[in-house]
Formats: structure tokens, sequence, C-alpha cells
């Protein structure tokens, strides 16, 4: 059995496709550089609100921008994404069985933007709804607003229905999988096959083209002031594309450390390294013209400013306040109202009395 396992999951001698496990590999590298940011820029948000509030607040939209940027640098460079680049992967057009273009010639235009759109815009449109989701369970749960009747049962029916569409999508994923590892499909992921392309390991010529490529600079004689401005724009956002991909491949191995060190046989070291005492009261209060005042009554909210009612924690912060007042606060703003630490709603716990 084992060895009939190992002819499935291995390429053939000769083949030139990737094996399941690089195939997948691959697709999980991204996955995991985008939650490693997000904690990144989550941090320096509660460091500094003021001054780096907007990375968590917008940290979507900027990611997407600095992804579009990447993948563009190396689909247009190497044929490849990042992470298929990294695993020594390229994208062919379906097809081209005999391959004669190198990695370094590109892919054709309508693969290329196909390719760049399913890279970028799936997993940041797939994000959004699974926020939206999430979002709409919380109200549904909590009942702050009650919407009309009609817009509350298409909404009920949207969070009924989300778990069997999100199953189907990802259905197709596994059983594309199964094909390809059976050599019955080109591709492993529906998205290479919705690009109209396949991954191929790459050769030594398109490696020693890539070499090429990269380290001789072809000289440039501009003729006119647009063409010096589109090829200062060009040499700028590819040293901006090639400082990110530097980047995320020395913290990739960072991450497969960190991994590690997370990783259930080291929870007890964790645990005796990282056993703090109770930390202070915030100190870094964001004293802004929409910031909300401490009151000197320590059973007054500081927002409605009256006796609380249903006191409710920020575990962000560590102050309380009446439950409607931060629930229709944070879900406004996203942060904490005395403090300004980034906040969301499932960071809000309720206080429960011995005499409730």
């Amino acid at each position: 059995m084992a060895e009939v396992g190992a002819h499935l999951t291995a390429a053939p001698a000769g083949d030139d496709r990737p094996s399941i496990f690089e195939a997948v590999a691959q697709d999980s590298l991204m996955a995991a550089v985008k939650p490693a940011l997000q904690h990144l820029a989550k941090v320096l948000a509660e460091s500094n609100p003021a001054r780096y509030g907007f990375l968590w607040r917008w940290f979507d939209e900027i990611y997407i921008l600095l992804d579009l940027l990447l993948q563009q640098q190396y689909l247009a460079k190497c044929s490849a994404s990042f992470s298929e680049n990294f695993y020594g992967l390229k994208r062919v057009a379906i097809g081209d069985c005999k391959q004669h273009s190198l990695a370094c010639a590109g892919l054709p235009k309508k693969q290329h933007w196909k390719s760049l759109l399913l890279l970028v815009l799936v997993p940041y449109l797939k994000g959004k709804l699974e926020k939206l989701v999430s979002s709409l369970r919380e109200e549904d749960e909590y009942s702050i607003h009650p919407p009309s009747s009609s817009w509350k049962r298409f909404y009920r029916a949207f969070l009924a229905a989300y778990p069997f569409v999100n199953m189907a999508w990802e259905g197709w994923f596994l059983i594309q999988q199964l094909c390809y590892i059976l050599g019955k499909a080109q591709h492993h992921s529906p998205m290479l096959w919705l690009a109209g392309v396949r991954l191929v390991r790459l050769t030594a010529d398109d490696i020693q083209a890539l070499e090429k490529k990269f380290a001789v600079a072809a000289p440039s004689q501009p003729h006119s002031i647009k063409t010096q401005v589109q090829s200062v724009m060009k040499k700028a956002l590819g040293g901006i594309a090639f400082s990110l991909s530097t980047g995320l491949s020395v913290g990739v191995f960072f991450l497969q450390f960190l991994d590690w060190w997370y990783s259930s046989e080291n929870q007890e070291t964790i645990k005796s390294l990282t056993a703090l005492p109770t930390p202070p009261p915030p100190v870094h209060l964001d004293h802004g013209a929409d910031s909300a005042l401490l009151p000197k009554l320590k059973t007054m909210c500081p927002l409605c400013h009256k006796i609380r009612a249903n006191a409710t924690v920020l575990s962000t912060s560590g102050y309380v306040f009446c439950y409607r007042c931060v629930y229709n606060y944070v879900k406004t703003h996203q942060r904490c109202p005395i403090t300004g630490y980034a906040t969301e709603l499932q960071h809000l716990v309720k206080l429960y009395s011995p005499e409730s």
C-alpha cells in the first residue's frame, strides 16, 4: 500500500508535472504569509493607534495592492506567482506541450491577466465575504438593531446557504486534487483551469535564463520625457516588488520556525517561557477630539456617562462600558473609545455579577 501511495503522489520519471505535495505546499505558502503580516499590523496599531491605526483598518486593501504588485512582477519576469517560483515551478499555457518558450519570456497576455486576477482578486473577495458573514452572524445573535422582516429573512437565508456554498467550493478543490493525483487532470486547482494554464517544473535552461535576466540589465536610451517617466516608474515598481519578494523569501523560513515554535509539542515550553505577571492598565491613552474621557465615578459608562447597564469589558484595553454603547462604538470605529487600541466585536466580554 505504501508503494502504491508513493506512486500516486510522486511525479513519474521524466514528467514535468510537480507532485501533489509541491503543488499544495506552494498554495499554502501565501496563505501563511497574510496572517503573519496581519498580526504585525495589529501589533503596530495597538502600540501606536494614531500613527499605525490605518494599517489595521485598511489592511485588506493595502495587502491586495502589495500582492498585486508582487504577483505582477513574478508573472512578468518568471511566468509564475511568488510561491510557485519559490518552489521551482512555472506556468505554461494549456496546449503548450513542447514548451519552447522559457520562463523569462512570460505568459501570453490573456493567460497573464487571468492569472493575475485569479491570484489576487479571488482571495480578497473570499476574505471580504467571510468577514461579511461573520458580521451578519454577530448581528443576528446579538439583535442590537433588528432589521425589517423582509431583510431579516433574506440575510438569514444567506447565512443558512453560505456553509453549503463554501462546502461546494472546497469540494471542487478537493475533487480537482484527487483527479490530479490519479492523472486525470492537468491542474491541481480550479484556479489554474480558469486561467488556462498548468504548472510544470523549471528546467535547467529556465534557471540559466532567469539568472541572466536578473543579473544583466539591458541599457535603455529614452528619447522623450514620457518614456523617461515610464522607465523611472517601471524601475521603481520593479524595485519595490523585488524588495517584497526578497523580504518574503526570508520571512518564509521565519514562518516555518514559528509553525514549529507554536506546535502542540512545544506548548508546555511556551507556557513556561511566557508566564508573566498581570500587566498594568494601559498608559498610552489616545486623547483625541473624539476620544471618550474616564468618568470620576467608576460605575459610570465613559460613553453615555450614566450608570452602566449590562457591563461589558473590552479585552484589548480592560475598560468597562455599557454593552449597547460599546457595541455601537466598536462597530463604527473599530477601536477602543478610551485608548484607541484596534478592537473588533469579538473582543467584547460581558461581565456578570454574583447577584445576577
